[in-house]
């Protein structure tokens, strides 16, 4: 079984799927690697380096597409918005499709994928098990997004982070409120604090507040009853606006007072909470920034402009996307590990094993044998539920 590694088409895009160092686990699967030339340089990775751990190097993409029986990619393949290239009619019936398919955002890829009779496996939907974490690819790409953020603030900031004591005088730190506390959250959090940063942080999960502290922020505690904030899967569940409203109204004032804000509150599937409203961004004192993660969901903040940087008010509103891909190196070697580990689970003996009893591969497969198989994907295409998938 070939494996196949695209270029990514995707705009600003700069990472790979699969970086050199994985190339020699795949091959002890029995899998062989084709890298499309050229797919690893924007990252930091050449492609002399993948020739020189075994990986058969493809001219373009329509050889890579039609050599290869698995392609392992990071956007969905039809998620082109130059239309560069039309990957989709690369395929044929029976090809395997590995990646960050985004199918509960865009569920009508899925049915795409389905009719063209391409398997497909959406990393998204990975269980939240202790067995999946090497190969969680959401919590990798959250790591690097929390960590940039953060840089992403401190260089817009008038102000420097840490304190300092100088001949001139005492430096006060620069105060950063972190709304979310997931994986993004938390990143932020220990990045703002390695920075020298004071810091808050809020979610609705009271579970938080010891990690919070752990990393030296102060919990914001709001008097809110959040029952079943969590889902089964540890995420944040989306709450009705009744309850949005009222944490607006209780976190006023720790937006108020803080230098610089980090939303990163997301709910798989749907359009993102919004938290901070221009009212609030109005009693912001005028140099502030708030960078807010959840810019693709719609965002946080009701002046976020997806792909944008504005000054409202006197505040710098940034809406940056698909942050990973401005930290290619490192984002494409712990997306790679996720990837090698999803296909050890996956092949035996270089062929593929779709062991339906095992729930990492049900709950990432979304599109089989000509249908789209995911529940999930479903209900938000408003279809009956087909047969479970076979084998």
């Amino acid at each position: 079984m070939i494996v196949g590694v695209p270029a990514e088409s995707h705009l600003n895009e700069r990472r790979v799927a699969l970086v050199p160092a994985v190339v020699p686990i795949l091959t002890k699967l029995g899998l062989q690697v084709m890298v499309e030339r050229g797919a690893g340089e924007k990252a930091g990775f050449h492609d002399t380096a993948y020739a020189e751990q075994g990986a058969r190097l493809a001219a373009n993409r329509p050889e890579l597409v039609s050599s290869s029986d698995l392609i392992v990619q990071i956007h969905r393949l039809t998620d082109n918005p130059d239309g560069a290239h039309a990957d989709l009619e690369l395929f044929r019936s029976g090809q395997i499709l590995l990646g960050l398919l985004d199918p509960l955002r865009a569920p009508r890829t899925v049915q795409t994928l389905a009719a063209a009779g391409v398997t497909a496996f959406a990393l998204e939907l990975l269980p939240r098990i202790s067995r999946a974490q090497p190969m969680d690819a959401l919590t990798s790409m959250a790591t690097v997004s929390g960590y940039k953020a953060v840089l992403l603030a401190a260089g817009a900031l008038k102000k420097m982070c840490p304190m300092m004591i100088t001949a001139a005088g005492t430096i006060t730190p620069a105060r950063i409120f972190v709304v979310g506390a997931g994986v993004a959250g938390l990143q932020a959090i220990a990045t703002a604090r390695r920075l020298g940063a004071v810091v808050q942080a809020y979610d609705v999960r009271p579970a938080v507040k010891e990690q919070v502290e752990s990393l030296g922020a102060k919990f914001v505690e709001l008097d809110l009853q959040a029952e079943g904030a969590e889902t089964k899967g540890r995420y944040a569940r989306a709450m009705d606006e009744e309850f949005y409203r009222r944490q607006r109204e209780m976190m006023k004032e720790a937006v108020a007072e803080s230098d610089a804000v980090i939303t990163t509150a997301a709910v798989p599937g749907k359009k993102a909470p919004l938290l901070v409203t221009e009212e609030m961004v109005r009693e912001m004192q005028p140099g502030s920034v708030i960078v807010d993660l959840a810019a693709e969901g719609g965002g946080n903040c009701e002046l976020t402009r997806p792909g944008e940087t504005v000054e409202i008010h006197g505040v710098l509103v940034m809406g940056p996307v698909d942050l990973p891909a401005t930290i290619p190196y490192h984002a494409s070697q712990m997306y790679a590990k996720n990837i090698a580990a999803f296909l050890q689970n996956l092949v035996k003996d270089g062929q593929l094993l779709l062991n339906l009893e095992d729930e990492i591969i049900r709950d990432t497969l979304v599109a089989h044998t000509g249908a789209v198989v995911n529940p999930q994907v479903w209900e938000l295409l408003g279809s009956p539920r087909s047969s479970a998938p076979t084998v």
